[in-house]
């Protein structure tokens, strides 16, 4: 059974300023266990994101390039929701034995694929490809996971807001 992303776990109430810290720091364990588990083979357990490359090869100064980073998180964060909802569409066409349509999963991965790259964030990139050429959905699960993950952790306060919003959001 495809376990779902937990993405929105509820944690003890806490000042905004520690609920980041906590996020960040449950997104490094888990990129931990990832990348030196089922993502080992993808060589990328210590990246580190750096902007000069961005800046030097698209012609943006660094505010710039921290502002597209920033909406890239946020972009990153809301597609985790939709790719979890074509995850469950393919578990249950493969319960039922149909065969499985990939083509809006990776449709999805190809757009956030084309910003990654634009940005030069290769943990993103790799993950994002990943996502795009593979068909086994536990695989794909954990991809998925890596991918928000190195989104928390390249912005930790901007993934904590996104997903504040997207909360607030359901709420209503």
């Amino acid at each position: 059974m495809l376990k779902k992303l937990k993405l929105f776990k509820k944690a003890a109430p806490k000042p905004a300023k520690e609920d980041v810290e906590f996020l960040r720091e449950s997104a490094l364990a888990v990129c931990d266990e990832l990348f030196s588990g089922k993502l080992a083979h993808l060589h990328i357990p210590d990246y580190t994101y750096d902007t000069t490359e961005a800046v030097a090869e698209l012609g943006l100064d660094a505010d710039m390039i921290e502002q597209l980073v920033n909406d890239y998180v946020a972009q990153i964060i809301k597609a985790i929701l939709q790719f979890d909802e074509y995850m469950e569409k393919l578990q249950e066409s493969q319960d039922k034995a149909l065969v499985l349509d990939y083509t809006p999963f990776r449709e999805l991965a190809h757009k956030n694929l084309g910003v990654a790259r634009n940005l030069r964030i290769k943990d993103a990139e790799i993950l994002l490809y990943e996502l795009m050429k593979k068909d086994d959905l536990e695989y794909l699960l954990a991809c998925l996971e890596a991918l928000k993950v190195c989104a928390i952790k390249l912005r930790p306060q901007c993934a904590y807001d996104t997903i504040k919003l997207i909360k607030i959001k359901n709420s209503l």
